[in-house]
């Protein structure tokens, strides 16, 4: 008989506690997890800001305090690995443990709930299910009911408590399909005695998910489950105002100048047991609240009122002294966001405003760290940056990264980093390989998977090169290494290679699993027709994993072309000096303007769609490409490592035009005056997440 699932916590409790053992430990060697900065967004189009970029260059992103020079930031990918690389550190910046004030989460909590996107195209509406890596990701969540979601939210607990402050606390939002297991959980990584508070969130109206016929009460609440790191924990207490009812009812007297006051006990609760001090008032002993010296005081300053002889004496409080009623753990007065809402980003499972800005004043203080793990639609990052906080926010779908970046560029947010898991692929073999796994077994792998024979070892010292050998042609077969982007280094190589290595071949073909995103660029520089670059599915070794081996892959898996970017050519016209100081030449600008040309999606068999839906898409694809594009950027002064964003436009956008099916197509703005060459670098992110760049270098002319 199957164990019940109380039996299995203790084993799933020990599990997770033995997966983030793993983790911590790995976190000072030289393989550990980290991130990589696709985008340093810059949204005010204030030209100032490239001062900003300059400073910023030569000092640390976070200070010995953790506040002089920080940069917030947007993740990409698992949390796990987020979190494992916000503990290890970098380079540019210190381990964050111990350093986070509050943690919020809304984690997925429904195993029935529907994911899918819907991609509101010009004349077509998509409905593209999750990524592969979504899709394998919520599948190991669910595969075994809710004992695979707690095995997969324990480690993550546990990693989330090395992060918090002494002071910090932690929020999190589930509903009745899985709270009362994640508090058993809560209650052994957190300590029974930090729990303080269930928090119940009357997130619906009367009628909420009962319909006719149903044989349940209305679903109307969500718990949410505040635990503290320490006794320590920061803590600011919230008041809501008085009901007129409550005035009316309370506040029942006056003074001559029409102040009005209540009366309130004063006797200490358990009375003397408890320890509350004993001595006598206006004739009355009892165990009092205060001690004698503060009743003396209340005395003294007329705020003590004895209705009449023998009475208990009462304190008396004044109506507009009250600061309210404080908030309490039953939350009936923020209503969830209705379809007419401005908060509104048309993602599923969003959060009003309102819920996190009470989360955030009580448990995190002015400057504080808040971190949000499933970040979704970007509440917890919108309302900290308005409420003068520190944020980190990430998210393992890319609909919910690009619905953040938007909604964070559209509120003029201070500058922040979008960042992705730096080694994802590295991980994720170490978790199915074993963690002594090389990369030249993972490349055997994929050179089986692509149909290529290994070369001899003394020609494939890295153990990364096959051949295809068909109809009297020889492929020599390049499998790039997952620690490293696929660029422009690696293609000359392959070319290389072709022409030398054992005599030479009629083709190679370059299998990558991450790219610089000029690679297109790359690709087409070369003119190369005996050059071919294909990507490697991200998901591949979680496929290798649920299926079970090579054997059972073998003949289904399908490696893609690259999609790529052109724009004409960027126009640049210098204006005259400003007044008075046109002799020294200080403070000159330059107009930039910059246009998209054309965009082909290569590869729309990867795109997670029925026959239908991608009938609609070529048709769009066909007819209007640019139409595909959901953000587009431009960085002035790309250096060639940073991408750093100082004009951004996105579907929706209304500050560029009304059109919300569209981008604008060209870019005019101003940035301070540069001497000489300056090389303009464009990035666009389409409707489905993916990526693409081009360089072009403009002289100072314009051409």
């Amino acid at each position: 008989m199957p164990k019940s699932l109380l039996e299995q916590l203790p084993e799933i409790v020990v599990r997770g506690r033995q997966q983030a053992e793993k983790i911590l430990e790995s976190l000072e060697g030289r393989h550990r997890v980290s991130l990589q900065t696709r985008e340093w967004v810059l949204p005010s189009k204030d030209t100032r800001d490239s001062d900003w970029i300059t400073a910023a260059n030569r000092q640390a992103h976070l200070g010995d305090e953790g506040n002089a020079d920080w940069t917030n930031r947007l993740i990409y990918g698992d949390n796990l690995l987020a979190m494992a690389a916000l503990l290890a550190g970098d380079e540019h910046t210190p381990s964050l443990r111990g350093k986070v004030d509050l943690i919020y989460i809304d984690p997925p909590f429904d195993s029935k709930a529907d994911y899918r996107t819907k991609v509101s195209l010009p004349g077509a509406e998509l409905e593209q299910k999750p990524t592969v890596i979504e899709q394998f990701a919520y599948s190991d969540t669910w595969s075994d009911g809710t004992a695979s979601y707690l095995a997969m939210i324990t480690p993550r607990l546990i990693l989330m408590r090395e992060l918090l402050s002494d002071s910090g606390s932690i929020y999190v939002h589930l509903d009745w399909h899985v709270s009362h297991y994640v508090k058993l959980v809560m209650d052994e990584v957190f300590g029974k005695e930090n729990f303080v508070n269930e928090i119940v969130w009357k997130r619906s109206d009367a009628k909420g998910d009962a319909t006719q016929g149903s044989r349940h009460y209305s679903r109307l609440h969500d718990a949410i489950f505040l635990y503290q790191k320490s006794p320590d924990r920061y803590w600011n207490p919230l008041f809501l105002p008085l009901s007129e009812n409550y005035v009316r009812d309370f506040y029942k007297h006056s003074d001559p100048d029409g102040r009005k006051f209540k009366l309130e006990n004063m006797l200490g609760p358990g009375g003397e047991a408890k320890g509350n001090p004993v001595y006598e008032v206006y004739g009355v002993k009892r165990a009092w609240r205060y001690s004698r010296e503060r009743m003396q005081k209340l005395i003294d300053d007329k705020l003590v009122i004895q209705t009449r002889p023998g009475t208990v004496p009462m304190q008396k409080k004044y109506l507009d002294e009250s600061k309210g009623v404080q908030v309490g753990s039953w939350w009936d007065d923020i209503s969830m966001l209705r379809g007419w809402s401005y908060e509104k980003t048309d993602y599923a499972t969003q959060k009003p405003e309102k819920l996190l800005e009470r989360i955030i004043q009580a448990s995190c203080p002015d400057g504080g760290l808040t971190a949000d793990f499933n970040g979704g639609s970007g509440t917890t990052a919108a309302v900290a940056e308005k409420l003068g906080r520190r944020w980190i926010t990430t998210d393992l779908g890319k609909p919910a990264c690009m619905i953040m970046r938007k909604r964070l560029i559209d509120q003029g947010a201070k500058p922040f980093l979008y960042q992705a898991i730096g080694d994802y692929q590295v991980e994720a073999a170490k978790s199915s390989l074993g963690r002594k796994f090389r990369v030249g077994d993972l490349s055997g792998i994929v050179l089986s998977l692509y149909g290529a024979l290994p070369l001899q070892p003394e020609d494939n010292p890295l153990r990364n090169l096959g051949a295809v050998v068909f109809g009297g042609k020889k492929t020599l077969v390049l499998v790039d290494s997952p620690n490293k982007l696929t660029g422009d280094a690696t293609l000359r190589k392959a070319i290389a290679q072709r022409e030398h290595l054992l005599g030479g071949w009629d083709r190679v073909v370059v299998l990558g699993w991450n790219f610089e995103p000029s690679i297109g660029q790359s690709i087409t520089a070369l003119n190369d027709p005996r050059l071919e670059v294909l990507v490697i599915p991200p998901d591949l070794l979680d496929r290798l994993r649920k299926k079970g081996g090579i054997e059972k892959l073998r003949g289904q898996v399908r490696f893609s072309s690259l999609q790529y970017l052109t724009i004409k050519p960027v126009r640049r016209t210098v204006l005259p000096p400003p007044q008075p100081s046109a002799a020294s030449g200080g403070g000159r600008e330059e107009v930039l303007q910059v246009t998209l040309d054309n965009y082909v999606l290569l590869s729309p068999e990867a795109i997670n769609l029925d026959d239908e839906n991608r009938k609609k898409l070529l048709k769009v694809a066909n007819a209007e490409p640019l139409a595909l594009i959901e953000y587009w950027a431009v960085d002035p002064d790309y250096d060639g490592a940073v991408f750093r964003s100082v004009w951004q436009d996105y579907r929706g956008n209304t500050a560029n035009d009304d059109d919300p099916l569209r981008v604008v197509t060209s870019a005019n703005f101003n940035v301070p005056h540069r001497p000489g060459e300056r090389r303009v670098c464009v990035r666009v992110v389409d409707v489905f997440g993916f990526e693409a760049e081009v360089v072009q270098v403009v002289a100072e002319d314009g051409k």
